[in-house]
């Protein structure tokens, strides 16, 4: 096991976390996604803020999900699911999903378990081609956990939902990209650059905006649609006094890109 379970590098406004295991494909062991947990509220307590985020895997894995070298026994079996789950994992996935910043996963590798719900949290998904995802759970008498239960519906529908948790197949890169279960596929060698052109124009935009367009997105799941219009209302009239929309109306009036790295943070 790496000395650092999670890598961090922030430039620009945009911060990177690699998961790093690569000996165990960067399975989501609790002191790995302890750590995961650990970054993600420094990145939220620093001076300058992410402008976008960027999870990662080292080697030639994303995450091949929970270790499963500690289900042995029945004990451990049993602190896995009974608090486990409770006191690390669906915090974390609870943590990500409120983060004040748009999130790029970049799938590596293999995406299987815990580690394709991870994957799938992003607001932007890129694999490369080489890439499966895979729900594993089945595999081992498990069920799926960590929110796959939740977002495969709604990225790909019922019945392929159902298809992937029921029979645990490996699901490639090429056609979970035909699926709309990922925004991007690249070639593998493309996938690191890819992902810093996405990242960058993302960092580049307005940062309010698009945490508010992404908590949009995360509540009109469960809204219905007067809830929803309603929810766009009460953002909109928090945006429409902000220095954002001025900078974007004044550039839109000068014919000039829009600047939105040079307003204050918040």
């Amino acid at each position: 096991m790496s000395e650092e379970l999670v890598l961090c590098d922030v430039s620009d406004g945009i911060a990177t976390l690699t998961l790093n295991d690569p000996e165990s494909l960067n399975s989501l062991s609790p002191p790995m996604v302890a750590r995961l947990g650990e970054r993600l509220n420094e990145l939220k307590g620093a001076k300058d803020p992410t402008r976008c985020l960027v999870i990662t895997g080292a080697g030639r894995a994303f995450s091949s999900g929970g270790n499963l070298k500690a289900m042995n026994s029945p004990e451990l079996r049993s602190r896995i699911t009974a608090s486990l789950l409770q006191h690390f994992y669906h915090p974390l996935f609870r943590q990500i999903r409120e983060f004040p910043a748009p999130l790029v996963t970049s799938v590596n590798g293999v995406a299987a378990g815990a580690g394709m719900s991870l994957a799938l949290m992003g607001d932007i998904i890129l694999a490369q081609r080489s890439a499966y995802f895979l729900q594993a759970f089945r595999n081992v008498g498990l069920v799926p956990d960590c929110g796959s239960s939740w977002m495969l519906p709604r990225l790909i529908g019922l019945a392929r939902a159902r298809e992937l948790s029921l029979l645990g197949e490996r699901l490639p890169a090429e056609t979970a990209y035909e699926w709309g279960l990922i925004n991007r596929l690249t070639e593998d060698d493309a996938l690191q650059p890819d992902t810093l052109a996405i990242a960058r124009k993302i960092a580049d935009g307005p940062l309010s905006a698009q945490t508010s367009i992404r908590r949009l997105y995360w509540a009109s799941t469960g809204n219905s649609f007067e809830e929803q219009i309603d929810l766009e209302d009460q953002f909109q009239q928090v945006a429409k006094d902000g220095p954002e929309v001025a900078e974007g109306l004044d550039a839109f009036r000068s014919k000039r890109k829009a600047d939105f790295r040079k307003l204050p943070a918040g």
